[in-house]
């Protein structure tokens, strides 16, 4: 959660809360935060719940869904650092791509030919 914040910055937060809110006030923020911030883990366990006993039985694969698979940050790292091949690796997959595209960039086009033509891609 807090990755992008270093313990510096949670310092600064907390003199300034402190300094904005007060003393007497702050415990008592503390404490709403926490119930808070439990009212909503527990909502968010309910919905999991009733997902569950709604799709669980009629859909079997969604039973074991893991969502957090699909945060954008999870999802797009998986897909761009994850093997297309089970057995291939990341430099052996990558220099062969460029191997391939290689060849084809390298060919001068011969000007007597047109270009090719994609009526779809138009």
């Amino acid at each position: 959660m807090f990755d992008s914040i270093g313990w510096g910055e949670i310092i600064v937060l907390a003199l300034a809360a402190l300094f904005i809110f007060g003393p007497e006030r702050l415990p008592h923020l503390a404490k709403d935060a926490a119930a808070g911030l439990k009212k909503v883990r527990s909502a968010i366990t309910g919905v999991r719940a009733q997902v569950n006993e709604t799709l669980g039985d009629d859909l079997p694969e969604l039973r074991d869904l893991d969502l957090r698979r699909y945060h954008p940050k999870t999802f797009i790292r998986s897909q761009l650092f994850e093997d297309d091949e089970p057995g291939a690796g990341h430099s052996g997959s990558t220099a062969a791509s460029m191997a391939a595209a290689a060849p084809m960039a390298a060919r001068p086009r011969d000007r007597a030919v047109p270009p090719p033509f994609d009526p779809d891609a138009t």
